[in-house]
């Protein structure tokens, strides 16, 4: 596959970078020495503008082409997760309880390579806005930047980000135009009745019992609630109830949900029925309930054009019988949705071969992952804002 040549130049140095991210994992939005770590790259590289302390950690650093036109945005996360590595790698987490699980440190690292190129080439018309973001896994960095004006203040017309795929064939694309990924929201219910002795439950309101019948009818939600062309996933995650005695009914139980979706209406009918069925069960049971419902990140929507364009520059660079641009749907969920809704723009995944999925703590971002998404980044700027 057709890595730039410069780009393979110095993959070895883009090695060094996501090693040594690797080994110093940094969670949501404490991401400072990620941060000092990426703006002395940036320095070396000789962009044009260094913009710190957005969302906290976040970065933008502009390099400017040779000619007039627009700004485009290219994004990479940078959070890692708080998960215990196994890899037994010699870069492996230094932080004991921390670690790159999936692969924002390969993504810092492809778009380091890519501004490193393009700040020596400057092949481009108008600006490039490299966006380094915190807290993508818990936080929402994404709509924070958002919040605080990025979009209009580097007057950002269109934005592309990546996310590396294991166990599809390395170098690999994927991506669709409309829903890629499904808005997540969480639903944290507590129910409460009257503990007791477990040899009296006539004298007790059992939180148990309905905290069981809650989560049956929740997941018949999906079946008998959503049209069966609208996917939708209700996973109930936890309940928790009593303590290590076996006679003891509690006054307590809970119960948690993950709720995910493709369209905004079906997010809202999902809600909706998870109230109501909570709400009277909590009524049939004679017990009270609270639901703290956690209205997360929204779908991750391409927008048709520029999945399309993305697609072709994916083609150019590993070749057609390796970009899939009509991919399937993912369930999982990303706070560059947030970007999306805020300016036109596409996410892909790329992949990076045979390995231990995302969220494993066996998980570690392929090296050789990082020249050809580097290599995508870098011709999607050219392509996208050709010199005339």
């Amino acid at each position: 596959m057709p890595v730039l040549n410069r780009i393979a130049a110095f993959a070895e140095e883009m090695k060094g970078w996501r090693r040594h991210l690797h080994a110093n994992p940094e969670l949501e939005f404490a991401c400072h020495n990620t941060a000092a770590f990426i703006v002395a790259r940036l320095r070396e590289i000789g962009v044009d503008e260094i913009h710190e302390g957005i969302a906290q950690t976040g970065i933008v650093a502009i390099i400017n082409g040779r000619g007039a036109g627009p700004t485009i945005g290219i994004r990479a996360d940078m959070d890692a997760l708080p998960i215990e590595e196994a890899t037994g790698a010699a870069h492996a987490s230094t932080i004991p309880g921390k670690m790159h699980a999936c692969g924002h440190d390969g993504h810092v690292t492809m778009a380091l390579g890519a501004a490193k190129y393009l700040a020596e080439t400057r092949n481009f018309a108008g600006r490039v806005a490299f966006i380094f973001q915190p807290a993508e896994e818990e936080g929402g960095g994404g709509n924070v930047m958002v919040e605080e004006g990025m979009m209009d203040r580097f007057d950002i017309a269109r934005v592309f980000g990546i996310h590396n795929a294991p166990n599809i064939p390395l170098g690999h694309f994927q991506t669709t135009p409309g829903p890629l990924m499904a808005s997540v929201d969480t639903a944290w219910v507590t129910v409460t009745g009257k503990g007791g002795h477990a040899a009296t439950p006539h004298e007790c309101i059992d939180p148990v019992v309905a905290v069981v019948g809650m989560v049956q009818a929740v997941q018949t939600i999906i079946p008998r609630n959503v049209y069966a062309m609208d996917e939708a996933v209700i996973s109930v995650t936890q309940i928790h109830a009593g303590t290590t005695a076996s006679n003891i009914i509690p006054e307590v139980a809970t119960f948690c949900a993950t709720i995910r979706s493709f369209k905004p209406e079906v997010r809202d009918l999902l809600k909706r029925r998870v109230l109501e069925i909570v709400e009277g069960h909590a009524t049939a049971y004679g017990v009270t309930a609270e639901v703290d419902y956690d209205w997360g990140y929204p779908a991750t929507v391409n927008h048709p054009a520029e999945a399309d364009f993305a697609a072709g520059v994916a083609v150019e660079i590993s070749g057609e019988a390796a970009v899939d641009a009509r991919a399937g749907r993912e369930m999982g969920s990303e706070d560059f949705s947030y970007m999306l809704q805020a300016r036109p723009g596409a996410y892909l995944f790329m992949g990076i071969g045979p390995g231990a999925g995302l969220h494993h703590p066996a998980y570690d971002f392929n090296d050789d992952a990082a020249p050809i998404g580097a290599s995508f980044f870098a011709r999607l700027v050219e392509r996208a804002q050709p010199l005339v």
